[in-house]
Protein backbone atom coordinates (compact mmCIF):
# COMPACT_ATOMS: atom_id res chain seq x y z
CA UNK A 1 0.00 0.00 0.00
CA UNK A 2 2.84 2.36 0.82
CA UNK A 3 4.61 1.77 -2.51
CA UNK A 4 1.39 2.44 -4.41
CA UNK A 5 1.06 5.74 -2.61
CA UNK A 6 4.70 6.43 -3.42
CA UNK A 7 4.13 5.85 -7.15
CA UNK A 8 1.02 7.99 -7.04
CA UNK A 9 3.00 10.91 -5.63
CA UNK A 10 5.62 10.59 -8.35
CA UNK A 11 3.05 10.33 -11.15
CA UNK A 12 1.21 13.35 -9.80
CA UNK A 13 4.39 15.39 -9.83
CA UNK A 14 5.23 14.33 -13.39
CA UNK A 15 1.69 14.99 -14.64
CA UNK A 16 1.85 18.44 -13.16
CA UNK A 17 5.07 19.20 -15.04
CA UNK A 18 3.69 17.87 -18.35
CA UNK A 19 0.54 19.96 -17.99
CA UNK A 20 2.59 23.08 -17.49
CA UNK A 21 4.21 22.48 -20.91
CA UNK A 22 0.85 22.47 -22.78
CA UNK A 23 -0.04 25.66 -24.71
CA UNK A 24 -2.81 27.63 -23.06
CA UNK A 25 -5.07 29.54 -25.51
CA UNK A 26 -8.34 31.14 -24.61
CA UNK A 27 -11.63 30.38 -26.38
CA UNK A 28 -13.74 32.90 -28.24
CA UNK A 29 -13.36 34.83 -31.51
CA UNK A 30 -10.23 34.02 -33.50
CA UNK A 31 -9.38 31.00 -31.43
CA UNK A 32 -8.37 27.91 -33.30
CA UNK A 33 -10.07 24.66 -32.56
CA UNK A 34 -7.87 21.90 -31.31
CA UNK A 35 -8.39 18.51 -32.84
CA UNK A 36 -8.00 15.44 -30.71
CA UNK A 37 -6.10 12.38 -31.79
CA UNK A 38 -9.40 10.56 -32.23
CA UNK A 39 -10.71 13.15 -34.66
CA UNK A 40 -13.16 14.77 -32.22
CA UNK A 41 -13.23 18.48 -31.62
CA UNK A 42 -12.33 20.16 -28.38
CA UNK A 43 -12.98 23.68 -27.27
CA UNK A 44 -10.64 25.52 -24.91
CA UNK A 45 -12.41 27.65 -22.34
CA UNK A 46 -10.73 29.73 -19.66
CA UNK A 47 -7.43 27.91 -20.04
CA UNK A 48 -8.88 24.40 -19.75
CA UNK A 49 -8.95 21.78 -22.48
CA UNK A 50 -11.88 19.47 -23.05
CA UNK A 51 -10.80 16.14 -24.47
CA UNK A 52 -12.82 13.37 -25.95
CA UNK A 53 -11.55 10.20 -24.32
CA UNK A 54 -11.46 6.95 -26.30
CA UNK A 55 -13.71 4.10 -25.33
CA UNK A 56 -12.54 1.83 -22.53
CA UNK A 57 -11.93 -0.94 -25.01
CA UNK A 58 -9.47 1.24 -26.86
CA UNK A 59 -7.36 1.98 -23.75
CA UNK A 60 -4.21 -0.05 -23.63
CA UNK A 61 -3.02 -1.23 -20.24
CA UNK A 62 0.10 0.65 -19.25
CA UNK A 63 2.45 -1.06 -16.86
CA UNK A 64 4.59 1.22 -14.64
CA UNK A 65 8.20 0.10 -14.91
CA UNK A 66 9.83 2.82 -12.79
CA UNK A 67 11.45 6.15 -13.53
CA UNK A 68 14.48 6.64 -15.68
CA UNK A 69 17.38 8.86 -14.61
CA UNK A 70 16.08 12.01 -16.29
CA UNK A 71 12.63 11.60 -14.76
CA UNK A 72 14.09 11.07 -11.30
CA UNK A 73 16.19 14.21 -11.62
CA UNK A 74 13.12 16.22 -12.60
CA UNK A 75 11.14 15.20 -9.51
CA UNK A 76 14.00 15.02 -7.01
CA UNK A 77 13.19 18.37 -5.45
CA UNK A 78 9.40 18.21 -5.49
CA UNK A 79 7.58 18.19 -2.12
CA UNK A 80 6.15 14.72 -2.63
CA UNK A 81 9.52 13.19 -3.33
CA UNK A 82 11.18 14.97 -0.38
CA UNK A 83 8.52 13.69 2.03
CA UNK A 84 8.78 10.16 0.71
CA UNK A 85 12.56 10.10 0.80
CA UNK A 86 12.56 11.36 4.41
CA UNK A 87 10.07 8.68 5.47
CA UNK A 88 12.17 5.96 3.84
CA UNK A 89 15.68 7.05 4.74
CA UNK A 90 15.49 9.10 7.96
CA UNK A 91 17.33 7.37 10.85
CA UNK A 92 15.28 6.22 13.79
CA UNK A 93 16.24 8.22 16.90
CA UNK A 94 16.42 6.57 20.30
CA UNK A 95 13.71 7.70 22.70
CA UNK A 96 14.98 10.01 25.44
CA UNK A 97 15.07 8.34 28.86
CA UNK A 98 13.01 9.37 31.85
CA UNK A 99 15.15 11.76 33.86
CA UNK A 100 14.78 13.84 37.00
CA UNK A 101 15.73 17.46 37.56
CA UNK A 102 18.62 16.48 39.85
CA UNK A 103 20.40 14.82 36.92
CA UNK A 104 20.52 18.03 34.88
CA UNK A 105 23.60 19.54 36.51
CA UNK A 106 25.76 19.73 39.64
CA UNK A 107 24.21 19.75 43.09
CA UNK A 108 25.96 22.47 45.09
CA UNK A 109 26.27 21.87 48.83
CA UNK A 110 26.45 24.76 51.30
CA UNK A 111 26.80 23.04 54.65
CA UNK A 112 27.72 26.20 56.55
CA UNK A 113 25.74 29.34 55.70
CA UNK A 114 27.96 31.65 57.75
CA UNK A 115 31.10 30.59 55.88
CA UNK A 116 29.61 31.03 52.42
CA UNK A 117 29.17 34.82 52.32
CA UNK A 118 30.40 37.86 54.21
CA UNK A 119 26.83 38.50 55.35
CA UNK A 120 26.77 35.02 56.88
CA UNK A 121 23.03 34.51 56.52
CA UNK A 122 20.35 33.35 54.10
CA UNK A 123 20.13 36.81 52.53
CA UNK A 124 23.81 36.56 51.63
CA UNK A 125 23.21 33.20 49.91
CA UNK A 126 20.37 34.73 47.90
CA UNK A 127 22.68 37.50 46.71
CA UNK A 128 25.05 34.89 45.26
CA UNK A 129 22.37 33.11 43.24
CA UNK A 130 23.61 34.72 40.02
CA UNK A 131 27.09 33.28 40.56
CA UNK A 132 25.63 29.82 41.16
CA UNK A 133 23.57 30.11 38.00
CA UNK A 134 26.73 30.85 36.00
CA UNK A 135 28.15 27.55 37.25
CA UNK A 136 25.10 25.79 35.73
CA UNK A 137 24.18 24.49 39.18
CA UNK A 138 20.93 22.53 39.08
CA UNK A 139 20.28 22.12 42.78
CA UNK A 140 21.29 23.77 46.04
CA UNK A 141 21.81 21.49 49.06
CA UNK A 142 21.30 23.89 51.93
CA UNK A 143 22.03 23.58 55.63
CA UNK A 144 21.04 22.22 58.06
CA UNK A 145 19.64 25.53 59.29
CA UNK A 146 17.20 24.43 62.01
CA UNK A 147 17.70 24.88 65.76
CA UNK A 148 19.58 21.84 67.07
CA UNK A 149 21.73 22.19 70.21
CA UNK A 150 24.38 19.41 70.14
CA UNK A 151 23.14 16.07 71.49
CA UNK A 152 20.01 17.64 73.04
CA UNK A 153 16.99 15.90 71.61
CA UNK A 154 14.52 17.80 73.78
CA UNK A 155 15.76 21.17 72.45
CA UNK A 156 15.46 20.17 68.79
CA UNK A 157 13.18 22.52 66.80
CA UNK A 158 12.94 21.48 63.15
CA UNK A 159 10.59 24.24 62.07
CA UNK A 160 12.66 27.11 63.48
CA UNK A 161 15.65 28.64 61.69
CA UNK A 162 18.71 29.40 63.79
CA UNK A 163 18.59 33.12 64.51
CA UNK A 164 22.18 33.74 63.38
CA UNK A 165 21.31 32.40 59.92
CA UNK A 166 18.20 34.47 59.27
CA UNK A 167 14.46 34.00 59.41
CA UNK A 168 11.62 32.38 57.52
CA UNK A 169 11.00 35.42 55.30
CA UNK A 170 14.63 35.36 54.17
CA UNK A 171 14.33 31.65 53.45
CA UNK A 172 11.21 32.16 51.34
CA UNK A 173 12.93 34.93 49.40
CA UNK A 174 15.96 32.68 48.80
CA UNK A 175 13.78 29.84 47.46
CA UNK A 176 11.96 32.22 45.14
CA UNK A 177 15.23 33.69 43.82
CA UNK A 178 16.66 30.20 43.24
CA UNK A 179 13.59 29.04 41.34
CA UNK A 180 13.78 32.10 39.08
CA UNK A 181 17.30 30.98 38.12
CA UNK A 182 16.18 27.39 37.51
CA UNK A 183 17.86 26.15 40.69
CA UNK A 184 16.02 23.76 43.01
CA UNK A 185 16.48 23.96 46.79
CA UNK A 186 17.00 20.85 48.93
CA UNK A 187 17.03 21.30 52.70
CA UNK A 188 19.19 19.18 55.00
CA UNK A 189 17.03 18.11 57.96
CA UNK A 190 19.51 15.80 59.70
CA UNK A 191 18.42 16.08 63.38
CA UNK A 192 21.66 16.04 65.39
CA UNK A 193 23.98 17.58 62.81
CA UNK A 194 26.02 19.43 65.45
CA UNK A 195 26.27 16.54 67.88
CA UNK A 196 29.00 14.00 68.54
CA UNK A 197 26.72 11.02 69.18
CA UNK A 198 25.65 10.58 65.56
CA UNK A 199 23.21 12.27 63.20
CA UNK A 200 20.12 10.69 64.80
CA UNK A 201 18.94 10.46 68.40
CA UNK A 202 18.12 7.08 69.94
CA UNK A 203 14.47 8.06 70.39
CA UNK A 204 13.56 9.50 67.02
CA UNK A 205 10.47 11.64 67.38
CA UNK A 206 7.55 11.60 64.98
CA UNK A 207 7.71 15.41 64.99
CA UNK A 208 10.12 14.88 62.08
CA UNK A 209 7.09 14.08 59.95
CA UNK A 210 5.25 17.29 60.79
CA UNK A 211 8.44 19.24 60.11
CA UNK A 212 8.67 17.67 56.67
CA UNK A 213 5.15 18.81 55.86
CA UNK A 214 6.03 22.30 57.07
CA UNK A 215 9.09 22.65 54.83
CA UNK A 216 7.37 21.06 51.84
CA UNK A 217 4.71 23.75 52.15
CA UNK A 218 7.47 26.38 52.15
CA UNK A 219 8.45 25.33 48.65
CA UNK A 220 11.56 23.18 49.09
CA UNK A 221 12.27 20.72 46.29
CA UNK A 222 13.57 17.93 48.47
CA UNK A 223 15.17 16.83 51.73
CA UNK A 224 18.60 15.47 52.58
CA UNK A 225 19.18 13.21 55.59
CA UNK A 226 22.50 11.88 56.87
CA UNK A 227 22.81 8.45 58.49
CA UNK A 228 19.98 7.18 56.32
CA UNK A 229 20.74 3.53 57.12
CA UNK A 230 20.03 4.14 60.81
CA UNK A 231 16.53 5.56 60.54
CA UNK A 232 15.58 3.12 57.78
CA UNK A 233 16.46 0.14 59.97
CA UNK A 234 15.62 1.39 63.50
CA UNK A 235 12.25 2.99 62.77
CA UNK A 236 11.07 1.61 59.41
CA UNK A 237 7.51 2.91 59.82
CA UNK A 238 8.78 6.47 60.28
CA UNK A 239 11.00 6.07 57.24
CA UNK A 240 8.01 5.03 55.13
CA UNK A 241 6.19 8.19 56.23
CA UNK A 242 9.21 10.34 55.37
CA UNK A 243 9.47 8.84 51.91
CA UNK A 244 5.76 9.27 51.23
CA UNK A 245 5.76 12.95 52.24
CA UNK A 246 8.88 13.91 50.28
CA UNK A 247 8.47 11.84 47.14
CA UNK A 248 4.76 12.37 46.48
CA UNK A 249 3.96 15.41 44.37
CA UNK A 250 0.95 17.65 44.76
CA UNK A 251 -1.36 19.43 42.34
CA UNK A 252 0.51 22.67 43.02
CA UNK A 253 3.92 20.99 42.71
CA UNK A 254 3.62 18.10 40.23
CA UNK A 255 7.40 17.88 39.75
CA UNK A 256 8.91 15.14 41.83
CA UNK A 257 10.79 16.17 44.94
CA UNK A 258 14.00 14.41 45.83
CA UNK A 259 14.88 12.42 48.93
CA UNK A 260 18.66 12.32 49.32
CA UNK A 261 20.31 9.97 51.77
CA UNK A 262 23.88 10.32 53.04
CA UNK A 263 25.94 7.36 54.25
CA UNK A 264 29.53 6.87 55.35
CA UNK A 265 29.70 3.49 53.64
CA UNK A 266 32.27 3.16 50.87
CA UNK A 267 32.04 -0.41 49.56
CA UNK A 268 30.07 -0.45 46.31
CA UNK A 269 28.21 -3.63 47.28
CA UNK A 270 27.00 -2.10 50.55
CA UNK A 271 26.05 1.17 48.89
CA UNK A 272 24.12 -0.71 46.21
CA UNK A 273 22.22 -2.74 48.82
CA UNK A 274 21.37 0.39 50.83
CA UNK A 275 20.24 2.20 47.72
CA UNK A 276 17.84 -0.64 46.96
CA UNK A 277 16.53 -1.14 50.50
CA UNK A 278 16.16 2.48 51.60
CA UNK A 279 14.20 3.70 48.59
CA UNK A 280 15.98 7.07 48.45
CA UNK A 281 16.17 8.88 45.14
CA UNK A 282 19.89 9.62 45.53
CA UNK A 283 22.49 8.21 47.91
CA UNK A 284 25.61 10.24 48.67
CA UNK A 285 28.33 7.83 49.77
CA UNK A 286 32.09 7.49 50.05
CA UNK A 287 32.57 5.23 47.05
CA UNK A 288 34.92 7.84 45.58
CA UNK A 289 37.40 7.91 48.44
CA UNK A 290 39.99 10.68 47.95
CA UNK A 291 42.76 8.64 49.56
CA UNK A 292 42.14 5.64 47.32
CA UNK A 293 44.16 5.96 44.10
CA UNK A 294 43.46 2.41 42.89
CA UNK A 295 41.81 3.16 39.56
CA UNK A 296 41.03 -0.51 39.02
CA UNK A 297 38.93 -0.66 42.19
CA UNK A 298 37.26 2.61 41.23
CA UNK A 299 36.32 1.22 37.82
CA UNK A 300 34.79 -1.90 39.37
CA UNK A 301 32.76 0.16 41.86
CA UNK A 302 31.37 2.48 39.20
CA UNK A 303 30.57 -0.44 36.91
CA UNK A 304 28.74 -2.32 39.68
CA UNK A 305 26.57 0.65 40.66
CA UNK A 306 25.88 1.63 37.04
CA UNK A 307 24.82 -1.90 36.08
CA UNK A 308 22.58 -2.29 39.15
CA UNK A 309 20.75 1.05 39.27
CA UNK A 310 19.31 3.78 37.10
CA UNK A 311 21.52 6.80 36.49
CA UNK A 312 18.86 8.92 38.20
CA UNK A 313 19.79 7.19 41.49
CA UNK A 314 23.56 7.57 41.29
CA UNK A 315 25.34 10.43 43.07
CA UNK A 316 29.08 11.07 43.12
CA UNK A 317 30.95 13.26 45.58
CA UNK A 318 34.42 13.92 46.94
CA UNK A 319 34.35 15.70 50.28
CA UNK A 320 31.50 17.40 52.10
CA UNK A 321 30.46 18.49 55.59
CA UNK A 322 32.35 15.74 57.36
CA UNK A 323 35.29 15.23 54.97
CA UNK A 324 36.22 18.77 53.96
CA UNK A 325 37.13 20.29 50.61
CA UNK A 326 38.44 18.63 47.47
CA UNK A 327 41.72 20.56 47.18
CA UNK A 328 42.70 19.59 50.73
CA UNK A 329 41.75 15.95 50.20
CA UNK A 330 43.50 15.25 46.87
CA UNK A 331 46.08 18.03 46.71
CA UNK A 332 46.04 21.14 44.52
CA UNK A 333 47.65 19.41 41.53
CA UNK A 334 44.82 16.86 41.18
CA UNK A 335 41.80 19.15 41.64
CA UNK A 336 41.10 19.43 37.91
CA UNK A 337 41.45 15.68 37.40
CA UNK A 338 38.85 14.88 40.06
CA UNK A 339 36.56 17.68 38.88
CA UNK A 340 36.58 16.09 35.43
CA UNK A 341 35.83 12.70 36.98
CA UNK A 342 32.85 14.00 39.00
CA UNK A 343 31.26 15.78 36.06
CA UNK A 344 31.60 12.95 33.52
CA UNK A 345 30.45 9.90 35.51
CA UNK A 346 26.85 8.76 34.92
CA UNK A 347 24.63 10.28 37.60
CA UNK A 348 24.46 13.46 39.67
CA UNK A 349 27.70 15.21 40.72
CA UNK A 350 27.61 16.68 44.24
CA UNK A 351 30.17 19.42 44.88
CA UNK A 352 31.08 21.18 48.11
CA UNK A 353 30.97 24.97 48.16
CA UNK A 354 34.31 26.40 47.06
CA UNK A 355 35.47 23.25 45.26
CA UNK A 356 34.88 25.08 41.99
CA UNK A 357 37.69 27.50 42.88
CA UNK A 358 40.01 25.07 44.65
CA UNK A 359 39.16 26.31 48.16
CA UNK A 360 41.31 24.64 50.81
CA UNK A 361 40.53 23.84 54.43
CA UNK A 362 42.49 25.77 57.02
CA UNK A 363 41.79 25.12 60.70
CA UNK A 364 38.23 24.14 59.90
CA UNK A 365 36.32 22.14 57.32
CA UNK A 366 34.14 25.20 56.79
CA UNK A 367 36.63 27.83 55.55
CA UNK A 368 35.37 31.21 54.45
CA UNK A 369 34.33 31.24 50.81
CA UNK A 370 36.50 33.42 48.58
CA UNK A 371 34.98 35.74 46.01
CA UNK A 372 36.56 37.61 43.09
CA UNK A 373 39.83 39.26 44.13
CA UNK A 374 39.99 37.23 47.36
CA UNK A 375 40.33 34.10 45.25
CA UNK A 376 43.25 35.50 43.26
CA UNK A 377 45.11 36.44 46.43
CA UNK A 378 44.45 33.32 48.49
CA UNK A 379 44.04 30.31 46.18
CA UNK A 380 47.23 28.75 44.75
CA UNK A 381 47.31 29.16 40.97
CA UNK A 382 47.83 25.43 40.49
CA UNK A 383 44.34 24.62 41.80
CA UNK A 384 42.29 27.50 40.42
CA UNK A 385 39.61 25.71 38.50
CA UNK A 386 36.74 28.20 38.20
CA UNK A 387 36.93 28.50 34.40
CA UNK A 388 37.58 24.77 34.00
CA UNK A 389 34.54 23.98 36.16
CA UNK A 390 32.23 26.37 34.30
CA UNK A 391 33.14 25.02 30.86
CA UNK A 392 32.75 21.43 31.97
CA UNK A 393 29.49 22.05 33.82
CA UNK A 394 27.95 23.83 30.84
CA UNK A 395 29.06 21.04 28.50
CA UNK A 396 27.56 18.40 30.76
CA UNK A 397 24.24 20.22 30.84
CA UNK A 398 23.75 20.34 27.07
CA UNK A 399 25.49 17.27 25.62
CA UNK A 400 23.19 14.24 25.62
CA UNK A 401 26.02 11.73 25.85
CA UNK A 402 27.20 13.35 29.09
CA UNK A 403 23.69 13.98 30.43
CA UNK A 404 22.29 10.47 30.19
CA UNK A 405 24.54 8.53 27.83
CA UNK A 406 25.59 4.93 28.33
CA UNK A 407 28.76 4.24 30.32
CA UNK A 408 31.34 2.04 28.59
CA UNK A 409 34.59 1.12 30.30
CA UNK A 410 37.47 1.38 27.83
CA UNK A 411 40.62 0.95 29.90
CA UNK A 412 41.68 0.64 33.51
CA UNK A 413 44.75 -0.24 35.51
CA UNK A 414 45.89 0.43 39.05
CA UNK A 415 46.64 4.06 38.17
CA UNK A 416 44.69 4.91 34.99
CA UNK A 417 41.12 4.87 33.77
CA UNK A 418 39.24 5.64 30.56
CA UNK A 419 35.54 5.39 29.80
CA UNK A 420 33.18 6.44 27.05
CA UNK A 421 29.80 8.19 27.27
CA UNK A 422 27.52 7.42 24.32
CA UNK A 423 23.99 8.42 23.42
CA UNK A 424 22.33 7.40 20.16
CA UNK A 425 23.51 9.64 17.29
CA UNK A 426 25.05 12.34 19.49
CA UNK A 427 28.76 13.08 19.71
CA UNK A 428 30.73 10.52 21.68
CA UNK A 429 32.92 11.49 24.64
CA UNK A 430 35.92 9.77 26.18
CA UNK A 431 37.15 10.71 29.66
CA UNK A 432 40.71 9.56 30.39
CA UNK A 433 42.67 9.81 33.66
CA UNK A 434 46.20 9.08 34.84
CA UNK A 435 46.90 9.18 38.58
CA UNK A 436 50.48 7.93 38.21
CA UNK A 437 53.48 10.22 38.85
CA UNK A 438 54.81 9.31 35.41
CA UNK A 439 53.47 9.24 31.86
CA UNK A 440 51.15 6.35 31.09
CA UNK A 441 49.78 4.67 27.97
CA UNK A 442 46.07 3.86 27.99
CA UNK A 443 45.25 0.94 25.66
CA UNK A 444 41.58 1.40 24.76
CA UNK A 445 39.21 -1.49 24.21
CA UNK A 446 38.72 -2.39 20.55
CA UNK A 447 35.22 -3.66 21.30
CA UNK A 448 33.97 -0.06 21.38
CA UNK A 449 34.62 0.44 17.64
CA UNK A 450 36.52 3.67 18.19
CA UNK A 451 37.86 5.84 15.37
CA UNK A 452 41.58 6.31 15.03
CA UNK A 453 41.54 9.92 16.18
CA UNK A 454 39.52 12.19 18.47
CA UNK A 455 39.66 15.89 19.31
CA UNK A 456 40.47 17.36 22.71
CA UNK A 457 37.60 19.21 24.40
CA UNK A 458 39.63 20.22 27.44
CA UNK A 459 42.44 18.80 29.55
CA UNK A 460 44.06 19.41 32.90
CA UNK A 461 47.24 20.47 31.10
CA UNK A 462 46.34 22.75 28.20
CA UNK A 463 49.96 23.16 27.11
CA UNK A 464 50.40 19.40 26.64
CA UNK A 465 46.91 18.75 25.22
CA UNK A 466 45.43 22.01 23.94
CA UNK A 467 41.72 22.28 23.15
CA UNK A 468 40.73 21.27 19.59
CA UNK A 469 43.98 19.39 19.05
CA UNK A 470 43.81 15.85 17.67
CA UNK A 471 45.00 12.72 19.48
CA UNK A 472 45.63 9.19 18.25
CA UNK A 473 43.31 6.82 20.13
CA UNK A 474 45.43 3.82 19.17
CA UNK A 475 48.32 5.32 21.16
CA UNK A 476 46.64 7.43 23.83
CA UNK A 477 49.13 8.70 26.39
CA UNK A 478 48.67 11.01 29.36
CA UNK A 479 51.26 12.81 31.44
CA UNK A 480 51.59 12.41 35.21
CA UNK A 481 48.43 13.43 37.06
CA UNK A 482 46.79 14.38 33.77
CA UNK A 483 43.21 13.94 32.56
CA UNK A 484 41.46 14.83 29.32
CA UNK A 485 38.00 14.89 27.80
CA UNK A 486 37.92 13.85 24.13
CA UNK A 487 35.15 13.65 21.57
CA UNK A 488 34.42 12.31 18.11
CA UNK A 489 31.31 12.42 15.92
CA UNK A 490 28.71 9.74 15.35
CA UNK A 491 29.28 8.17 11.94
CA UNK A 492 26.43 5.67 11.70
Amino acid sequence: MFLNDFYFVLEADLDQEEQEKLPMTGGGDGAEDAVSAGGGETVEENGSVKLKMPEEAEVEEVKFTGLNKEELLRVAGTPGWVRTRWALLAPRCRDLPDTAWWNGGPLYQIGNIQAFTDAGDLKGVEQKMGSLSQLKVRGLLLGPIHVAPPDEAMSLRFEEISSELGNLEQFRSLVQAAHKKGISVVLDLTPNYRGSSGPWFSNISVTNVSALVFWMNEGVDGVQLAGVERVASVVPSLWLDIRAIVQNGTEERPDKRVLIGVTERSAAEEVSALLSSSGVDLLVSRVLRPGNTDAGELAQSVQLLYSSHSQTQLAWNLGGRAEGHLASLVGPALVRLHTLLLLTLPGAPVVNYGDEIGLMDQDTKFPRMLWDSDEERSVPSVCRVAGFFRVLSELRGKERSLLYGDFLLLSNSSSSLAFQRVWDQSERYIAAFNWAPEEAALPLSRAAALPQRASVVLSTNASALPADSSVDLTELRLGPGQAALLRFPYTG
